[in-house]
């Protein structure tokens, strides 16, 4: 018989535990980030301005969603009523501080889904048990087919609702920006998701392939259908060259070289400013072309040859299902080659090197394989990169950008194409929209900038995946190789001394 103190906390009890603790914790850490801020004021010195609303407004949503967390089951469910929470919290800021009605309404809304997730958690958590994902109906087809058949059309309905001068930013910052991480993030997924080699410089390989088309292109006039192929293979070689001191390594020590991998490859591009021009990059890149056919006005452009009026939309239409057809090149070669020997040794080796090096895989060049296919997949991104920006330098290739192409793969899960894509628009797409919530400026004042906390916000968004998917967006790995019909074996094959 349990002890009087053995007894289980009631989970309204447990519930208010923790999500004082996190509160406090939230307190903690946005006291020196939000409840002041420094100013300068008219004599040119430092005056502190407190801030603590704001602080109060992250602690209490912090709280809510914690408690929430904790009284509801069910993921779906939480899904309603954590973000419910939070636009309550937000409505009665923004009654109490600019708008009284609006704020009223941002804060029924956010009731609303309230009211909504806790009976959708209680009937949930009864319903029998979902049919065995073998017995369900395959959709998975049909929602490829969707998304492809959206990503296809999406600059055409920003061009036909926004139009020309309105959707140029939408596609471009958008559509062309997410497509770019969407592509490196699959190109890590091969060394990172598939292989289980901890990479931290990625981004070398980005700028491997960047500086290359920068150069190739302004130095002997090469077009950029000749040289995207060679930034790739040139992100290969070095790809194989960073393989081979690292072939005994793993781990943290792995993480180590690998990083300090990219760091040599932007203090080299800073140095050496005879062959990559220092700090102040390479300007005056060539544009992409149509086959040939300029994107400019005059009368060999693109725009005189198909009967068009001149506009710039057609160059960033055509860059973005360029970059489509990468990332899309990117995903199917990825996709097959898990289904070839040298896949299926991948996650033998992402599983176990020593049990992998017993069954005879020769892990030496399994790791190098890894290593330079991802390295070149980075490489056609970073041809692109710079043929869209037309300049480079190497502040585009900072740590922080293998950060956050290895945040996109560890967030959406390791080894998954589509959790890595969703990741990737989320993240990005996320930091983008952030630029655009002006309206936040009237409620915490014009000083705030919401894109300042991008980092804030990703670090908030690894701590929840933690906790709720330690395993990422999409967990679930499919096999390399499986049976799709039960067969019987004959006894003869199961005797005793026969197997």
């Amino acid at each position: 018989m349990a002890a009087p103190n053995d007894r289980p906390r009631p989970v309204l009890q447990t519930a208010l535990v923790d999500a004082g603790f996190a509160g406090l914790v939230t307190f903690g850490l946005s006291f020196p980030l939000l409840a002041y801020r420094t100013e300068q004021d008219m004599q040119n010195q430092l005056v502190v301005e407190p801030r603590w609303s704001l602080s109060l407004v992250a602690v209490v949503a912090i709280f809510c969603a914690r408690l929430l967390a904790g009284l509801i089951q069910d993921w779906r469910a939480r899904a309603l009523a954590i973000p419910g929470a939070l636009v309550a919290v937000y409505g009665g800021r923004l009654a109490l501080v600019a708008d009284p009605a609006t704020g009223a309404g941002v804060a029924c809304v956010g009731l609303a889904l309230l009211a909504i997730a806790f009976p959708l958690d209680a009937r949930l958590r009864h319903a029998p048990a979902q049919v065995a994902r073998s017995e369900a109906p395959d959709r998975g087809g049909l929602f490829a087919i969707g998304g492809l058949v959206a990503l296809f059309l999406f600059p055409f309905i920003m061009l036909a609702w926004l139009g020309p001068a309105g959707s140029l930013k939408w596609i471009n910052n958008f559509g062309v920006q997410i497509l770019i991480y969407v592509m490196l993030g699959w190109g890590l997924n091969i060394v990172v998701g598939l292989a289980g080699l901890l990479d931290l410089g990625y981004v070398a390989f980005y700028a491997v392939g960047a500086y290359s088309y920068a150069l190739l292109s302004t130095t002997f006039g090469l077009s950029f259908w000749i040289c995207l192929p060679l930034a790739g293979l040139l992100a290969a070689f070095w790809g194989v060259i960073l393989g081979f001191p690292v072939l005994r390594l793993r781990g943290d020590y792995l993480a180590i070289v690998t990083m300090a991998f990219g760091e040599i490859i932007r203090i080299v591009l800073i140095n050496w400013t005879d062959f990559s021009n220092g700090y102040a990059g390479i300007s005056s890149i060539p544009r992409v072309t149509f086959f040939g056919v300029p994107f400019t006005a005059n009368d060999d452009g693109f725009a005189t040859l198909f009967g068009l009026e001149f506009t710039p939309i057609h160059r960033t239409i055509f860059l973005y299902f360029l970059i489509l057809c990468l990332a899309l090149l990117t995903n199917a070669v990825t996709l097959r080659l898990r289904r070839l020997p040298i896949g299926r040794a991948w996650e033998a080796l992402r599983e176990d090197e020593i049990a992998c090096r017993s069954l005879g895989v020769n892990t030496v060049n399994t790791k190098l394989t890894a290593f330079a296919l991802g390295a070149m997949f980075g490489g056609f991104a970073g041809a692109f990169f710079a043929v869209r920006q037309n300049f480079v330098s190497p502040e585009s290739f900072t740590f922080i950008e293998s950060a956050t192409i290895l945040a996109i793969v560890v967030l959406g899960g390791m080894g998954s194409q589509i959790g890595v894509a969703l990741a990737a628009v989320a993240m990005i797409g996320g930091t983008e929209i952030l630029r655009e919530l002006d309206f936040l400026k009237q409620i915490f004042g014009e000083s705030f900038d919401p894109a300042q906390y991008r980092m804030l916000i990703f670090g908030l968004a690894m701590v929840v995946m933690m906790i709720w998917k330690p395993r990422g967006l999409i967990s679930s790995r499919a096999p390399s190789i499986f049976l799709k019909h039960k067969r019987s074996v004959a006894g003869s094959m199961v005797r005793e001394g026969h197997g």
